[in-house]
């Protein structure tokens, strides 16, 4: 499917999620961005916040993360974290440090 991408997120511990997704919104260092199909190659870091995938069945799924690094490239996102911590953060404790 052409409107879509691969994800993978994984913690030195384990692989948390592999699959297929139409957008992620990650908590970068200086704020908040979404990545799309086809998006351009980035490499950057994450703090302490919500990724919060949209899945093409149209749900969404959120994990609460300490941390880590994200790179896109050739239609695919690697997200290497720290840790994924218990529970959901808000939006608005998403923007703090």
């Amino acid at each position: 499917m052409e409107n879509t991408f691969e994800i993978e997120i994984v913690t030195p511990e384990q692989a948390v999620y592999k699959g297929t997704i139409v957008s992620v919104l990650v908590p970068g260092s200086e704020g908040l961005f979404q990545v799309l199909p086809n998006h351009a190659p980035i490499i950057s870091t994450l703090k302490k916040g919500n990724i919060r995938m949209g899945l093409p069945n149209g749900e969404d799924q959120t994990y609460k993360v300490a941390g880590g690094v994200i790179e896109v490239m050739n239609n695919k996102a690697i997200v290497l974290v720290e840790k994924i911590l218990s529970g959901e953060i808000q939006d608005d404790e998403a923007e703090e440090e």
